[in-house]
């Protein structure tokens, strides 16, 4: 049995029709300004619904449209809101799905950062909207990717830093 992480904010956060959904993104990334740099290895981005938002983390995710095909991987890191969380959790599940499609959950990373670092914990996962929200973007800029979802919880900035490091050196 493949175990998916449903979308729990679609319909309230950003729009549930796929059509909807896509041409909103679009039109936020549309009105972006793209600043020309070399290719972005970290963003941060706001995750609150799109019309509070939407147009500030658009903002962020226009900045990989002239270097989308070099992203394979994409590590997204956000606050537990609703579940503590001691390091970092990922979520124990193969696919994330929003309106848009899947999208499949790298599974090298827990090997890659260690048990001390991360845990696993569906129920961190299941009602939080801090990553979901930033996957319709990354979908329509990158196509398709490999995701690392981490709630972050009580850890030191350090370790932190030092999971995104181990996870950069190999992809």
């Amino acid at each position: 049995m493949v175990l998916i992480r449903e979308p729990a904010v679609a319909g309230s956060f950003y729009p549930s029709d796929p059509d909807e959904l896509r041409t909103a993104v679009q039109d936020l990334l549309g009105a972006a300004r793209v600043v020309p740099g070399p290719p972005p290895c970290a963003l941060i981005a706001p995750h609150a619904g799109y019309a509070y938002s939407g147009p500030i983390a658009a903002s962020a995710f226009a900045q990989l449209l002239p270097h989308r095909r070099r992203y394979r991987r994409v590590v997204l890191l956000g606050p537990a809101h609703r579940v503590p969380v001691s390091g970092m959790a990922l979520p124990g599940v193969e696919l994330f799905r929003t309106p848009l499609g899947l999208v499949p959950v790298g599974k090298a990373a827990f090997e890659q950062l260690g048990r001390r670092v991360v845990t696993v914990s569906r129920t961190a996962h299941h009602g939080e909207h801090c990553l979901e929200v930033q996957l319709p973007f990354l979908q329509v800029v990158l196509g398709p990717f490999r995701l690392v979802p981490l709630l972050v919880g009580v850890i030191e900035p350090a370790t932190v830093a030092a999971a995104i490091q181990r996870l950069w050196r190999d992809e």
